[in-house]
């Protein structure tokens, strides 16, 4: 026990990045008190370092000890592509973990991602409706989606976005977000950010259930056992609705269901040397409206959409005092139905990929340290339409980093080389100097690139000729505290610059349409965030954004991009078990098409919330959704949920 408890402390603290010679030596006398303790405790349960709840593990005076010498740091993954601790990146990073995520209550993964600074996303209809998530006015299919560090977007959609419509909170143990062009460590998709999920772990056993408006039914279960050597954990996830019309001028209700489960496992087979795996199935059935004849305009329609996915990986991770490896094999599988009212497919996709990977650091002397990696991928797709396809993608990256202090300071780049359009670089670097006690200024530079899809590449709109979209963003931002306690600020200024991007356009030779490299835009702003301990137990905090985001070519607003954009939430805590909460999402006005000729109007949103713990283990709670039951559109022509009360009960053993 003793040794698992000091390695994840140790890696928390210093494996990502090294600290100073003083201050390993103060957390080497902290860590050996800890471990003195722990061994004294020898019955008490364990779990591997990489279970979420390993920390809690601690005793109470052990925690405190912790938490007042020797603080555990939020830790990201997105800005280096290992655990680093926030304050050693200079990139714009949020962290949203499960106990936050319980707090704002609900399957529905927005009402948590829209506590993101410069965050804005878009829905077709209700949940489970396709969901798109724009960071910094960027498109939803330039945004990197992780889970468990496995890519999970879909190869056979048109632009190879992922559909947050399909990732329920229940399944969620954590969403770890970045801000910013890095593909100098992602590689592609990387432009607009990188969302990062890890699968929720327990140990024990912890479930929650859940009804409310439209007949919404939802519930959750997750698990884990351990010992020494070994954690395994498994999480489902059961969602069903009745819904609304997604058509807002329909009255045909439009429902979803969804049921999925997730699986993780750490095997330590040496002191040093873990064998890990996470495993992934969903299965969902989505009712969508369409656009019959004659008008062919959306309307309510008895179609429907299946989607069914899984991924995993299956690797091997090395911690050395010096040199930290992380080996993997993964895939991905997306397959979709379009299903008319008579059961009949009338489109029908495959996507499909698989990668492996190795990323590794390396510290050296005085602070430095290098980060390195690569990756080999191949994606297929293939539809009732389009004959399969399939390329390839490899890439290669290091970076130096060097850490004195309060000072950290990265530079790195990239090489990739894609089997149709050739070769691809990408450089970027990151600066953060403390300042006092809990300021602290960071700024980062950054090129991204997102190469074409199969489906622009390959399918019957497809043009082999494409070249990679690319972008280069830097921001520069100040920062005090953390964002989940005390006093916490920050405020971030940031412009990105995107080219080559690609573009639908009709031609002589192509009079059905084809892909085409014709488009240039660029988004520039500044994010905000605070945080307030206005008395014992009462928190107020809120994000906000002004966002101008245009066509170069044009100068017009990107579509269904807000300018001006935020969310205010409060949550008060009393002594007795009750816990209040406000969540008010306010958006400025945007355009829908590309042609600013359809206006999408602002609007505010008012959530209520509200829990009480008996004892420890049995928390009752509730809310109200859309309090003033505002009527508002994300995308033209279709419904968003109206008012709504949803209850339930959440249980811990």
């Amino acid at each position: 026990m003793g040794n698992l408890v000091s390695k994840y402390l140790f890696l928390l603290s210093s494996i990502a990045i090294p600290v100073s010679a003083t201050a390993q030596s103060s957390a080497e006398d902290a860590l050996a008190d800890i471990i003195a303790a722990q061994d004294a405790e020898a019955s008490q349960e364990a779990v591997p370092e990489q279970a979420q709840n390993a920390v809690p593990l601690l005793t109470d005076e052990q925690r405190a000890f912790v938490t007042s010498e020797l603080p555990i740091p939020i830790v990201t993954v997105t800005a280096n592509g290992l655990s680093t601790a926030i304050e050693n990146t200079g990139q714009a990073v949020t962290v949203i973990e499960r106990d936050e995520i319980e707090s704002v209550q609900g399957a529905d993964v927005t009402r948590v991602l829209q506590r993101t600074p410069g965050l804005s996303f878009s829905r077709n209809g209700g949940v489970g409706g396709f969901t798109g998530v724009n960071i910094r006015g960027a498109s939803a299919d330039q945004l990197l989606v992780l889970v468990d560090g496995v890519r999970v977007a879909d190869p056979a959609a048109p632009g190879g976005g992922f559909d947050f419509g399909n990732q329920l909170g229940g399944m969620a143990g954590k969403f770890d977000i970045l801000r910013g062009s890095n593909s100098t460590i992602w590689g592609s998709e990387a432009i607009g950010g990188v969302v990062d999920i890890s699968t929720r772990t327990e140990t024990g056993m912890a479930g929650t259930l859940e009804y409310g408006a439209r007949d919404t039914l939802s519930a959750n279960l997750a698990a884990g056992v351990s010992d020494d050597r070994v954690y395994v954990g498994l999480v489902g996830s059961w969602f069903q609705t009745d819904g609304f019309s997604a058509a807002a001028n329909g009255t045909e209700a439009d429902g979803f269901e969804q049921f999925a489960i997730g699986g993780t496992g750490f095997l330590e087979l040496t002191d040093s040397l873990e064998l890990f795996t996470h495993l992934n199935w969903s299965e969902g059935k989505l009712d969508i409206d369409g656009f019959p004849p004659p008008a062919y305009a959306l309307a309510d329609t008895l179609e429907t959409q299946e989607t069914r996915r899984h991924w995993g990986d299956l690797g091997l991770a090395y911690y050395g005092n010096d040199l930290t490896l992380r080996a993997a094999y993964s895939l991905a599988d997306t397959q979709r139905d379009n299903l008319d009212e008579a059961g009949t497919v009338g489109f029908a996709s495959e996507g499909h990929s698989e990668r492996i990977q190795l990323r590794g650091e390396y510290r050296l002397l005085g602070g430095l340290s290098i980060a390195f990696g690569g990756e080999h991928e191949w994606t297929d797709f293939q539809t009732n339409f389009d004959a399969p396809a399939e390329t390839e993608i490899s890439g290669a990256y290091a970076q130096l980093g060097w850490v004195l202090g309060k000072l950290a300071v990265h530079v790195g780049g990239r090489l990739d080389d894609h089997e149709q359009f050739g070769s691809a670089t990408s450089f970027g670097g990151d600066f953060s100097y403390g300042i006092g006690n809990d300021w602290r200024v960071r700024a980062s530079l950054g090129e991204g690139f997102k190469a074409p899809t199969l489906y622009q590449l390959l399918s019957a709109y497809g043009n082999t000729d494409l070249e990679p979209e690319q972008s280069t963003s830097v921001d520069l931002g100040i920062e005090r505290g953390r964002r989940d306690k005390g006093l916490y600020f920050s405020l971030t200024g940031f412009r990105r610059d995107s080219e080559n991007l690609i573009g639908f356009a009709f031609t002589p030779d192509r009079p059905f349409g084809v892909y085409q490299n014709t488009a240039r835009a660029r988004a520039q702003g500044i994010e905000a965030e605070a945080g307030f301990q206005i008395a014992s137990g009462l928190r107020v905090s809120g994000v906000y954004a002004l966002v101008d985001a245009e066509d170069r070519e044009t100068g017009l607003d990107l579509a269904r991009r807000p300018k001006h954009f935020g969310t205010l939430f409060a949550d008060w805590q009393s002594g007795f078990g009750l816990h209040l909460g406000a969540d008010l999402r306010i958006s400025g006005p945007s355009f829908d098409n590309a042609a600013n000729s359809v206006k999408l109007d602002g609007y505010e949103v008012l959530d209520l919330r509200a829990a009480f713990d008996i004892g420890t283990s049995l928390q009752l709670f509730g809310r109200i959704e859309n309090v003033f039951d505002t009527d508002y559109r994300v995308v033209s022509g279709y419904n968003t949920p109206g008012r709504g009360a949803f209850a339930g009960i959440r249980a811990r053993m």
